[in-house]
């Protein structure tokens, strides 16, 4: 999320506009994501204006930019067709994706930003920073996170490590590297047969995830601070040994030892912590077709796994953190309550 910006009333007397700007990651089509902003601003109390001149309104959620896609249909048009025209538009994209390619002008949200061209059209309204941003922004400044190479953020199916790792390559300029779990054809059919397709399914996630980690970890990235990924390959060991079969194990075990020797190993090890209950829940929310009929048992066998990794573990400096009780996606205390964890482990080490 970028920073806040106060935005004096223009064009009739009213109070500041708070305008920021939010990188969200969905798999929803640029309609349904407009018919969900639509449905949260009703909910916050949003009235449909009345007249034809600028009001307060309690909250307006815009969509700025949709990836590279150009739309333009009734009550939608992408990119937003009057952003480029609006200094409290643009400073805080600026603050989040500076160097994104604007579809149509085909110039990076920087060059947008500061374009002498722009000048006369940019409104220059005495936009400021929020004390409250600036204030968040202290507090993450005291976070050293971007003092090592490599962070490893990992957990049961559900814990939030995903979220995690792209809320903190973003606030920290890191890079940030996803498991490409979507990708693999052997999921969703692991999960209608478990003992047909568990030796393929972990063969060919040991195989990705091996290549990832050589390529996108061990290659460092001039422009970013750090990289934080939401896996780390020892995953790979956990979940087989429930999947597979002794032999197969043995042998699956064999191979992993020999790929494990050359990857790079994280500077700190992170294990989020849910409990069971609140992991099947967090699976539900989220919908994904094949994951509905997971069990706790299967969750509980995870969790004993890491478990026992996390206790012979010798060469890693792990933090195992509790968020069951904790939201930080949502949670601004809660996510600096993660962070001041994550920093004492740091500064343990």
């Amino acid at each position: 999320m970028a920073p806040v910006y106060e935005v004096p009333a223009m064009g009739f007397t009213g109070n500041d506009f708070l305008n920021s700007a939010l990188l969200v990651h969905s798999a929803k089509s640029p309609m349904e994501t407009l018919e969900i902003l639509q449905g949260i601003e009703s909910s916050m109390g949003r009235k449909p204006k009345v007249g034809a001149t600028y009001e307060n309104r309690v909250i307006d959620l815009d969509i700025l930019l949709f990836d590279d896609i150009i739309v333009n249909e009734a009550g939608l048009v992408i990119p937003h067709p009057h952003m480029q025209d609006r200094d409290f538009v643009m400073k805080p994209l600026n603050a989040i994706a500076r160097d994104v390619i604007h579809p149509k002008f085909q110039k990076s949200i920087e060059a947008l930003t500061f374009s002498k061209e722009l000048t006369d059209m940019v409104d220059q309204s005495g936009i400021s920073l929020s004390q409250n941003a600036s204030s968040f922004q202290t507090q993450l400044n005291q976070f050293p996170l971007d003092q090592l190479n490599f962070i490893a953020i990992e957990g049961n199916i559900g814990s939030g490590k995903t979220s995690l790792a792209l809320k903190i390559s973003e606030d920290f300029n890191g890079k940030c590297v996803l498991e490409r779990f979507a990708d693999n054809p052997f999921l969703p059919l692991f999960y209608e047969d478990k003992e047909r397709y568990s030796f393929p399914l972990e063969m060919s996630f040991l195989a990705d995830r091996y290549q990832q980690l050589s390529d996108d970890v061990a290659q460092h990235d001039l422009f970013t601070n750090f990289t934080v990924a939401d896996y780390y390959v020892i995953k790979s060991l956990i979940f087989s040994k429930i999947t597979l079969q002794a032999e197969e194990y043995a042998l699956y075990k064999r191979l992993f030892n020999m790929m494990y020797k050359e990857l790079v190993k994280p500077d700190l090890y992170i294990y989020l912590y849910q409990t069971e209950e609140r992991l099947l829940e967090n699976i539900k929310k989220r919908g994904r077709d094949y994951e509905q009929n997971i069990e706790a048992d299967y969750l509980a066998q995870i969790q004993q796994g890491y478990a026992e990794f996390i206790r012979s573990q010798k060469d890693l400096n792990i933090k195992v953190i509790d968020v069951t009780d904790l939201d930080f996606v949502n949670n601004q205390e809660d996510y600096l309550n993660v962070l001041k964890q994550i920093a004492a482990a740091i500064a343990a080490d």
